[in-house]
């Protein structure tokens, strides 16, 4: 007979030894409020466990209370696990928390991984800020094919039509992802040099890309833009 749903028996399930009871304990913190769930997630914040460290840190990120911004703040910026901070990154992006624009700026152009670095140029899109434009445009010029589909992927999110001619140029790139991305951005950026990207991967060789772009197009012609 399995035990009630109650903060004491989570709150002694996150206290196992058995790791499986520990993961099962945060999932099911799922249905309970936000004040409740997070003393409870901030029990295994420094979990022995990577795999408990992610799964809190992300519900952090969907249980927001007025002490997540700072906890997940902090894991960004002095966490020694890559993958807890590129975590922390996500998880700002979900509380859509303004006040996240500087430290994601700052993790983008400071952290030495490419992980924390696209989570922090996608979270940046999910805060909807213009500001984001430079952090964007250094991502399109670096070396890491991931973070031109971050950065593409977010200058549609963000709407940031005058940077349409940095992105076009990636419509011959060799992976098909980033040319998914950009036929999925352009979807979002109102210009006639949108339509004219569009109507040439709609034509691409990978049926995603192509069916990216057909989507595009008509969603910039029922919005009024003619070719």
């Amino acid at each position: 007979m399995s035990q009630p749903l109650n903060l004491e028996n989570i709150s002694n399930q996150l206290e196992s030894a058995n790791l499986r009871d520990r993961l099962l304990a945060l999932v099911s913190l799922r249905e309970i409020p936000p004040e409740d769930a997070v003393p409870l997630i901030k029990k295994v914040l420094n979990d022995p466990s990577l795999q408990v460290r992610s799964m809190a840190v992300f519900a952090l990120g969907i249980k927001p209370t007025a002490e997540c911004y700072p906890l997940l703040v902090n894991l960004l910026e002095t966490d020694p696990d890559y993958g807890v901070r590129a975590d922390a990154a996500g998880a700002l992006g979900y509380l859509e928390d303004i006040r996240a624009f500087e430290p994601l700026v700052r993790a983008f152009y400071e952290d030495t991984d490419w992980l924390v670095r696209f989570s922090a140029a996608v979270s940046l899109g999910n805060l909807k800020d213009i500001r984001a434009r430079d952090v964007l445009l250094a991502a399109l010029n670096s070396n890491e094919v991931i973070l031109h589909q971050a950065a593409i992927a977010t200058i549609g999110e963000i709407k940031d039509v005058e940077s349409v001619e940095h992105i076009l140029r990636f419509a011959q790139a060799e992976d098909w992802l980033v040319r998914q991305r950009l036929a999925e951005a352009l979807g979002h950026l109102m210009t006639p040099k949108s339509l004219s990207a569009l109507n040439y991967l709609v034509k691409d060789s990978h049926p995603q890309v192509a069916e990216a772009a057909k989507i595009s197009l008509e969603r910039l012609q029922e919005a009024g833009l003619k070719s």
